[in-house]
């Protein structure tokens, strides 16, 4: 029997081949500028994919075929999470003034006015 995997035979190293390097080190970069986001590259799809770490009711997984439109995603994620967790204080307010109720409940007050024009 004769090959390279043959017991008795030396160690034989084999050339290891790094695919998609730059992009796996581009995820590299994001996984370490992103915090809250674990971010990973997919060899298979080649496609960027992030995992967002925070607490909440739903698993948050972004996609994207570049670096540049995945931070895009995960910006517009973390935005949509800010508007929906934010507190109410900071939600618009009607700044119409509401007209004052009388003792009625039913309005201004307003004077009665007599057939002659003149204010009662």
């Amino acid at each position: 029997m004769t090959g390279r995997h043959r017991d008795g035979q030396p160690y034989a190293s084999v050339y290891q081949r790094v695919w998609d390097g730059p992009a796996r080190a581009e995820a590299e970069r994001l996984d370490q500028t992103w915090a809250d986001w674990t971010v990973l590259y997919s060899l298979g799809k080649r496609s960027f994919y992030a995992v967002a770490s925070w607490d909440g009711p739903q698993f948050v997984v972004v996609e994207d075929a570049t670096s540049e439109g995945l931070e895009g995603r995960m910006q517009e994620a973390e935005m949509t999470r800010l508007v929906q967790v934010a507190p109410p204080s900071l939600a618009p307010r009607d700044n119409r003034e509401r007209p004052p109720t009388g003792p009625s409940g039913r309005g201004p007050a307003r004077r009665r006015r007599s057939p002659g024009g003149r204010t009662a």
